[in-house]
């Protein structure tokens, strides 16, 4: 997910600079040859970058960003001069076979978002399929993710979970995206633009209930990071009273499953018995599908 912060007003860091030109010294081939980098860089507080990351960003032949304008900040706090090529929605089909072409010349390339992980809501995912459909290697260069930042420090039980980025804005799409993301067991990542959080935070609560947990991290790692977490309705509330700003990740509580009724298993065994399920099959429906505990599920399923 991009990131948007002032990362040139951040304090400067005696040294900084030379970090680069040592985390190269350290791990000398770090960069693959002829291999496609992928490298998370930092989604707001410019020491949140790996010296793995350094090294690959100062030894790469050049450096694939999203925006070369946003990227700039953070190779310059690092001294980093390796060549940025703009890699973005809008030039990617005439980007990419070039980018390929150094690759098979045994160029390693690597590639950036304007922050975080890349491919995680940002471009990137056509260059790395292409790469990957012409036999090159893509190395992974993990570091900060915005999703993973803000599922440690929700509150709500963060694993197993599902990241669905950011929900459609209108129209059928977005209700069938936003009844995805209320009917998941398990936790959902969304994002959202500050003027349109109130607004999914609402249509949210019109389908699961007002009182469905959820955490709202907001310009995560900048010096005015925040986090409210309480029920859809009372975050909802607190935003529509404090308008929001900044790059904003919402986590969503997984619906809590309801405790099966006897009279509603007792329904369910009769209308597959008329279909002609047999007692055993019965009983492994009863259990598998509706959470029936065995020795209900047996009586139910040989109750005529």
């Amino acid at each position: 997910m991009s990131q948007s912060g002032d990362l040139s007003g951040q304090p400067v860091v005696e040294g900084a600079s030379t970090l680069a030109t040592r985390a190269a010294e350290l791990w000398p081939q770090a960069v693959t040859p002829g291999a496609l980098h992928v490298v998370s860089t930092p989604i707001g507080h410019l020491a949140d970058i790996t010296l793995r990351a350094l090294a690959v960003l100062r030894g790469a032949a050049a450096i694939c960003c999203e925006d070369t304008r946003h990227a700039r900040p953070l190779l310059d706090r690092y001294g980093i001069g390796t060549a940025t090529l703009a890699l973005h929605e809008h030039n990617e089909a005439s980007m990419i076979p070039r980018v390929l072409e150094r690759l098979r010349a045994g160029e390693g390339i690597a590639l950036i978002s304007d922050a975080g992980t890349p491919l995680v809501s940002d471009p990137g995912a056509r260059l790395v399929d292409a790469a990957i459909s012409a036999g090159i290697r893509v190395v992974p260069i993990p570091g900060a993710s915005a999703t993973l930042a803000a599922l440690v420090a929700c509150g709500l039980t963060p694993h197993p979970f599902t990241v669905l980025g950011f929900p459609e804005r209108k129209g059928k799409e977005r209700e069938n995206s936003l009844a995805m993301a209320v009917r998941s067991p398990h936790a959902v990542v969304l994002f959202e633009s500050p003027n349109r959080l109130v607004d999914t935070l609402r249509d949210l609560a019109a389908i699961a209930g007002q009182a469905r947990p959820v955490a709202v991290a907001r310009e995560l790692t900048k010096h005015f990071e925040e986090i409210r977490r309480g029920t859809l309705e009372d975050v909802a509330a607190y935003y529509e009273a404090v308008p929001p700003r900044g790059e904003i990740v919402i986590v969503l509580s997984g619906a809590t499953a309801a405790e099966p009724t006897e009279d509603g298993l007792r329904a369910t065994a009769d209308a597959l018995r008329a279909e002609g399920f047999r007692p055993r099959d019965i009983v492994r429906t009863l259990m598998d599908e509706h959470g029936a505990s065995r020795n209900l599920a047996y009586r139910l399923a040989h109750d005529t």
